[in-house]
């Protein structure tokens, strides 16, 4: 496959699109899952706020808060809200970095102010551990505490915090922000509508694009690998046309035609995958991997688990499936061979009453192949069933570790439904290149047939700069002693030829006639082994041998029908078995 990439230099420029949209597309998948989760962590539990930070705030909670913060945290407050009469607004160009502060501030003073209320059992407990009388604020008993004293109090609250999952801190400051806007007469439904509305919608155009992209890619792959169709078909042609008749016979007619057909489609169609697959594949499994890493790491062994047991199926699946792609390909060229033999012998087949000798040998390449592809097809139907088992079970393994999580605290629900659609991703992603791999050895195949043809060297070249004759000048060809033999032939074929042809003059070299050459290709197709004729020319009878045909020269001008007559009737008394076809034998004296 590789020494065909040369061809799509062509298409560079649409491969760097698809690479480009693959990557788009990849990102917004990956998207929707933490979409999904903010929605269920932030739309529904949360009631659309997001964190512990108050867009407003009334003054007397901001007091109360500040109870619980150190002056730097004071400071930073204030410097990021801006008073109005007796309630405070957040300033509309913090920066993330700050907000994350502000969060961190807000989130462990909330837990406080909460936990000493005096609606809270630890507040109550705290007023009457310092005799407050009974209507008593704790908070305003802790605000005129020395500060020495509060510092304690937070010193061991802080111990308590730090075995509490950051979850469940989160949640107590979303629900001191609501319980806050409800105060002010904020809606807070119409904040958790909004959020879930606005989520849908970013994920619906998510979906618009992922699309779009989608359909982008395929048409683009298909255009490339169309060209690339196109262009090897053309390479093909134009190599067979520069062979010789000794590379022509290296390759059956019916395999020029397989490779240039059938192999090339092999090739466009793995190539059109590719785009698709191969290269989107790697993209989103990598992504999917990341985003999990950055959702929860606790649960990573379930997808080490899930990823093990696909690469198993995928090396069985190679060991058992794999080495009859090769042997596919084989069957195929034969299956053709036998088809065009028939059909470019039917008069023969129907003239000797061969008709059941021939479906026979179709039958048992068609057969062969049947049973090659059935083979193949029965493994590729155990793929799907063992991915979608491992897949279920990832599932159930995930929200079995998730419900405990979640039941503690250290994870939320909108968490675990990301995981589950990450792990569903991952697991795809290696699901895509296991059905591209098992395709891409058939095609490996395909593409080194191809590269046979393109690769070989013709025996006869043109020169690439030919001398040409002024059409003025009067030339002469001249043989002087001129003898040829084709390669490995035992002799001459022309031998010590010497003629003279000037401009103008036509020469012609002529073998002898009615020896019964033109008859090769009949007996061939009948499936003889051996053929007895008169005189043919030598180049004939080498490819008559090439072919599996023996050749016995019962020699011309007469002298072969007699020999031709004696030699049936030996024959026939001593193979009775024997299979013999005879021309009709004709006194080669009478004049037609």
């Amino acid at each position: 496959m590789i020494k065909l990439m040369k061809y799509l230099k062509k298409s560079a420029g649409y491969i760097v699109l698809i690479i480009a949209l693959l990557f788009l597309q990849a990102y917004c998948d990956l998207s929707l899952p933490d979409y999904t989760s903010k929605i269920i962590n932030v739309g529904i539990q949360q009631k659309g706020i997001e964190d512990s930070v108050p867009d407003k705030l009334r003054d007397s909670t901001l007091q109360n808060l500040q109870i619980f913060m150190d002056e730097d945290q004071k400071k930073e407050v204030s410097q990021n809200y801006t008073q109005e009469d007796d309630t405070w607004l957040l300033n509309d160009d913090i920066s993330k970095e700050t907000r994350e502060n502000l969060n961190e501030d807000f989130s462990k003073a909330m837990m406080m102010v909460a936990a000493f209320s005096e609606d809270s059992e630890q507040g109550q407990a705290m007023a009457a551990q310092m005799g407050l009388p009974e209507g008593t604020d704790p908070l305003t008993a802790l605000a005129q505490m020395p500060e020495e004293a509060v510092q304690q109090i937070m010193s061991q609250m802080d111990e308590k915090l730090k075995d509490m999952p950051e979850s469940i801190v989160t949640q107590a400051g979303v629900s001191f922000v609501a319980s806050e806007y409800e105060a002010l007469g904020k809606d807070v439904d119409a904040i958790q509508m909004h959020y879930i509305l606005m989520s849908g919608i970013r994920m619906l155009a998510m979906a618009l694009v992922i699309m779009l992209a989608a359909i982008s890619v395929t048409f683009i792959s298909a255009r490339v690998a169309g060209r690339l169709g196109h262009d090897l078909r053309n390479s093909i042609y134009r190599k067979v046309m520069s062979f010789s008749s000794r590379e022509y016979h290296k390759f059956s007619t019916a395999s020029l035609i397989t490779r240039s057909t059938n192999d090339v489609q092999q090739v466009q169609q793995v190539m059109a995958m590719m785009f698709r697959i191969v290269l989107y594949a790697p993209i989103l499994g990598i992504g999917g991997v990341l985003k999990v890493l950055n959702t929860d790491s606790s649960m990573t062994w379930i997808l080490g688990v899930a990823v093990g047991l696909i690469l198993i199926v995928i090396f069985v699946l190679f060991q058992v499936a794999m080495p009859k792609f090769t042997i596919l390909q084989t069957l195929i060229d034969r299956l053709n061979l036998v088809s065009r033999e028939i059909l470019t012998g039917i008069p023969v087949i129907r003239a000797f009453s061969r008709e059941k000798h021939e479906e026979d040998r179709f039958e048992k390449a068609n057969l062969d192949l049947t049973k090659t592809n059935l083979f193949v097809n029965r493994c590729m139907t155990f793929m799907m069933p063992i991915m979608m088992l491992i897949m279920n079970g990832v599932s159930v393994l995930i929200i079995y570790s998730g419900a405990h999580a979640v039941d503690n605290g250290t994870m939320q629900v909108g968490n675990v439904m990301a995981f589950i659609q990450y792990a569903m991703q991952i697991i795809m992603s290696f699901m895509m290149i296991t059905a591209i791999s098992i395709m891409l050895p058939r095609a490996n195949v395909a593409a080194g047939r191809i590269c046979e043809v393109l690769e070989m060297e013709p025996s006869v070249n043109d020169p690439e700069d030919p001398v040409r004759p002024d059409k003025q000048e009067k030339g002469t060809v001249e043989f002087d002693h001129v003898s040829f033999a084709y390669p490995e032939a035992g002799e001459n074929v022309i031998n010590d030829i010497t003629f003279k042809a000037e401009k103008g003059q036509t020469v012609a070299i002529i073998g002898s006639t009615g020896s019964g050459k033109s008859m090769i290709s009949d007996v061939l197709a009948k499936g003889a082994q051996v053929y007895v004729t008169g005189d043919i020319d030598h180049h004939t009878g080498i490819d008559a041998v090439a072919q599996g045909l023996t050749i016995v020269d019962a020699g011309h001008y007469g002298t072969e029908y007699i020999f031709m007559k004696a030699m049936e009737k030996v024959l026939k008394e001593q193979y009775p078995n024997l299979q013999i076809t005879c021309a009709k034998v004709q006194s080669p004296y009478i004049i037609l």
